[in-house]
């Protein structure tokens, strides 16, 4: 569903990504960790076909289509964007909107610019809205301004936004980062429902590793814009983190990290090794 093939993007002297190849099968949901800095956000902004890579420095196909390759974004990437959900940290809705409205812009790939302009939507796409933010508990919102939503509200409108287009692919962006727990759970359970029921492929950048290890089979780690672990989700020991954080892994999670896990045993599974283009914990 996604692959990449030796990338790299370069902001000045700084590697942003470094030759970095991976691949997702389709109906995955895959964590991204790493530190601030470490290239998360720049990998799914590329993904998107947002921002291009160095010329000459690989390419990105989703779904089969050149997302960009070379340095240069496809020029059919409209087409490709259209199926491709970005969830972000600040939620990215229009505030003076009526939630409603701003969940149905989630069809502008599939409905005329003349009718999105003059927020005539279909009856077809009003309906969609309206089961999507059923579906993720705030039906009851759909008449208020999107700024007068909390945090986790306007995150779970996103993802309404998100099955309105109909996306085959969601890539969200530290969707959590700025979440109390109750929202974040909300959040990631709904992000796991697309995924088990609609078969819809995700790709998370998540600050908090203990979520990685409870929602997702299979982890990516990033270091220094390089892929560093590529594996299942529940080898992640601390002696696993302390090589993708360092020293300072000892000091974010210590003991809390396996708090919560159904893992009693998780921290006596032996890593695999990285390999590029592994997809351990990948849907048979």
């Amino acid at each position: 569903m996604i692959n990449i093939r030796n990338f790299s993007r370069t902001f000045g002297s700084h590697k942003g990504l470094d030759n970095i190849s991976i691949t997702v099968r389709p109906g995955e949901m895959v964590a991204l960790i790493g530190a601030s800095g470490s290239g998360k956000s720049t990998l799914l902004r590329h993904i998107s076909g947002i921002m291009a890579g160095d010329k000459g420095g690989g390419d990105i196909r989703v779904m089969g289509r050149i997302v960009q390759e070379g340095g240069s974004i496809d020029r059919h990437i409209r087409k490709t964007r259209a199926e491709i959900g970005m969830i972000f940290q600040q939620f990215n809705l229009v505030g003076r909107l009526a939630v409603l409205t701003n969940v149905m812009l989630g069809s502008l790939g599939r409905v005329s610019i003349f009718k999105s302009l003059t927020g005539r939507f279909p009856r077809a796409v009003q309906e969609a809205a309206l089961e999507a933010l059923r579906r993720v508990g705030i039906a009851d919102k759909a008449g208020q301004r999107a700024s007068t939503l909390s945090g986790g509200q306007q995150q779970r409108a996103a993802i309404a936004r998100a099955m309105v287009q109909r996306a085959k692919v969601l890539l969200a962006d530290e969707p959590i980062a700025s979440l109390d727990p109750e929202s974040s759970r909300r959040v990631m359970d709904l992000l796991e429902e697309l995924n088990r029921q609609d078969g819809v492929t995700i790709m998370v950048s998540l600050h908090q590793v203990d979520y990685a290890t409870r929602y997702c089979q299979r982890t990516i780690a990033l270091r220094a814009g390089q892929v560093v672990y590529d594996g299942p989700s529940s080898a992640l020991t601390p002696a696993v983190l302390k090589d993708i954080y360092g020293a300072a892994s000892e000091d974010m999670f210590g003991e809390e990290l396996f708090a919560e896990t159904d893992e009693p045993a998780m921290a006596e599974v032996i890593p695999q090794p990285y390999r590029p283009g592994l997809c351990a914990g990948a849907a048979a």
